[in-house]
C-alpha cells in the first residue's frame, strides 16, 4: 500500500470526506458509549439536548466557545504559515496573569501604574495580547535563526508559564482576602465585561471572539499580509525565491498568534471568572487545535467548530450525570474527530494504491 498524489483533488472527496470523518467519529464514540455500558442513542440524545437542547444549554455552550474562539484563531493564523504553535494554554494563562496584574484592583497590584479608569480596561487588554504575543515571540525567533523545532518550545513553555502563574498566585499576586486559596485578586466591576444575554454567563467577550474571526478571515482574504501568510505556509521556499521576508512573516505570525491567545485569557477573566487560578481553563489551548483542524484553517469555520466543540463538552456533563458515562467520552470523541478530519483531509490529495497495478481508493 502507498500514497500517490492526486493530480487534481477529487470535488467528490472534498464534499465527502467530512462527512467520512464525522461518520468515523460517531461509530467510534458509539462503541465507547456501549462499552461503558450506556445505551447509545440515549446516550448521543443526551449530549445534544445537554449542549444545545434548550436556552441554558446554549447559554452555557456559547460561553465556553468564547476562549475556544481564539485559541482556535491563535493556531489557525499559526498553522496556517507552518508556525506549529503548541503554546495556546500557556499564551492563555500569561495573557490571564498580565490582565489581572494591570487591572486588578483598579491597577494597583503591581505597583500602580497611575492611569485613569477609562484607560485601565484597554491597557489591561493590550498587556495580555502583548503578554501572549511576547511569549510566542521567543520560538519563532529559535526558530526562525537556529533551526529550533517550535513545536518542542512552545510546548515546554506551558509547563514553565503554568509554575509561574503557580507562584505568582502564591506570592506578589495572591488575594489576601481568599483564605489561602492560591488565587489572584479580582478585577474591579468596572473591569469586567457586561452580560449579553441576561440571566445567564453569556458576555460580551464572544462578540470580541466573533470580531476578532471575521478580521482575520478579512487579513486573509484581502490584504498583502495575508497572501504572504498563506504563500509562506504553501510553500516557503517558493515565497523565499519571490522575494518573500519568510522569516519576517513568521515573526509576524507568531506575534498575532500569540496575541489572540493571550486575549483569551483576558477576556475569560473579564467576562467569566475575575481572577485568575490554576484551573481556569479545562485545557482550552490545547482545544483550540482541534477546533483550527476541523476548520481547516478557516477563521470563519472556527466559529462553528468552536460551537460544536463547546456543546460537546457541555453535553457531556449532562450525558455523564444522567447515564453514567465519563465525561472524558467527550474530549475522546473531539479527539477522534481531529484524526478522522485529518486522514480525510490527506485522502482529498492523495489516493491508496495497493500493489503495483492496484486499483485506487
Amino acid at each position: 500500500m502507498r500514497l500517490e498524489k492526486r493530480s487534481t483533488p477529487s470535488n467528490a472527496w472534498r464534499l465527502g470526506a467530512p462527512l467520512l470523518a464525522l461518520a468515523i467519529t460517531l461509530l467510534l464514540g458509539s462503541a465507547l458509549v456501549a462499552w461503558a455500558g450506556a445505551p447509545v442513542g440515549r446516550a448521543y440524545a443526551l449530549l445534544l439536548e445537554g449542549g444545545f437542547g434548550s436556552r441554558f444549554a446554549w447559554s452555557e455552550t456559547l460561553t465556553r466557545a468564547t476562549p475556544l474562539i481564539l485559541t482556535g484563531l491563535a493556531a489557525t493564523v499559526a498553522f496556517k504559515a507552518r508556525l506549529y504553535n503548541i503554546g495556546a494554554e500557556g499564551q492563555l494563562y500569561l495573557g490571564a496573569l498580565a490582565a489581572v496584574a494591570v487591572g486588578g484592583s483598579g491597577g494597583d497590584v503591581v505597583g500602580g501604574f497611575g492611569l485613569p479608569s477609562w484607560a485601565l480596561f484597554p491597557a489591561m487588554m493590550s498587556a495580555a495580547a502583548l503578554a501572549g504575543a511576547l511569549l510566542l515571540l521567543g520560538p519563532a525567533l529559535l526558530k526562525s535563526r537556529l533551526g529550533v523545532d517550535e513545536v518542542v518550545t512552545t510546548l515546554l513553555l506551558n509547563f514553565i508559564v503554568l509554575l509561574f502563574v503557580s507562584w505568582m498566585l502564591d506570592g506578589p499576586m495572591k488575594d489576601p482576602a481568599a483564605m489561602g486559596w492560591p488565587q489572584s485578586v479580582a478585577l474591579p466591576d468596572e473591569l469586567q465585561l457586561g452580560k449579553l444575554i441576561e440571566r445567564s454567563r453569556v458576555h460580551t467577550g464572544l462578540l470580541w471572539a466573533v470580531g476578532a474571526a471575521l478580521l482575520l478571515w478579512a487579513l486573509f482574504k484581502f490584504s498583502l499580509t495575508g497572501f504572504e501568510i498563506r504563500a509562506v505556509g504553501a510553500q516557503p521556499q517558493a515565497a523565499a525565491f519571490a522575494g518573500m521576508p519568510v522569516a519576517w512573516v513568521s515573526l509576524k505570525v507568531a506575534l498575532l498568534s500569540g496575541a489572540l491567545a493571550g486575549l483569551a485569557g483576558a477576556i475569560e477573566v473579564a467576562g467569566r471568572t475575575s481572577y485568575v487560578t490554576l484551573d481556569m481553563s479545562p485545557g482550552y489551548g490545547y482545544s483550540g487545535i482541534v477546533i483550527a483542524m476541523l476548520a481547516a484553517l478557516n477563521p470563519l469555520g472556527v466559529l462553528l467548530a468552536a460551537v460544536f466543540v463547546a456543546g460537546l463538552l457541555v453535553g457531556a456533563d449532562s450525558m455523564s450525570r444522567a447515564v453514567g458515562v465519563p465525561t472524558y467520552i467527550a474530549e475522546v470523541i473531539n479527539a477522534t474527530a481531529l484524526l478522522a478530519m485529518l486522514v480525510s483531509s490527506l485522502l482529498i490529495n492523495y489516493r491508496l494504491r495497493w500493489g503495483r497495478a492496484g486499483r485506487a481508493a
